[in-house]
């Protein structure tokens, strides 16, 4: 296992293309009593905005759970590959932030169904864990 902290302008073209590919990913939060609640999301990195975003029901628990404490993991694999976002995330309700997060899910696995009630987790990124060959 490497660690990698983010360099956004240098970012490993290996690990930046396992990370447009499409691949479902879990997602982290930690609950009230700190045992992690994991979650099957879609997660997009941003390197133009230096975070990654995931979209949810603003009345999700990963919503309330990163509301409240905002530490949180988002992993994927495929095969022997495999790579996990440490980080925090903000809960984002306003248009611009939600319309961004929308866009970035859109560009990576297809374009959701509208949803009223939607609001976007940002995740600072404070590193990456990685597969050896993906850095």
């Amino acid at each position: 296992m490497t660690s990698w902290q983010p360099d956004w302008a240098d970012i490993p073209s290996a690990l930046l293309e396992f990370w447009t590919e499409r691949h479902l990913c879990t997602l982290t939060t930690l609950r009230a009593d700190g045992r992690p609640h994991l979650v099957p999301v879609g997660v997009a990195l941003d390197v133009e905005q230096r975070c990654a975003w995931v979209i949810t029901n603003g009345s999700s628990r990963k919503a309330r759970h990163a509301a409240a404490d905002g530490r949180v993991a988002a992993c994927q694999v495929e095969g022997g590959r495999w790579s996990t976002i440490e980080g925090t995330a903000e809960v984002l309700s306003d248009e611009v932030s939600v319309a961004r997060a929308v866009e970035r899910y859109a560009a990576r696995y297809r374009t959701p169904k509208p949803n009223p009630q939607r609001v976007a987790l940002r995740i600072e990124v404070d590193r990456f864990l990685v597969s050896s060959g993906l850095v």
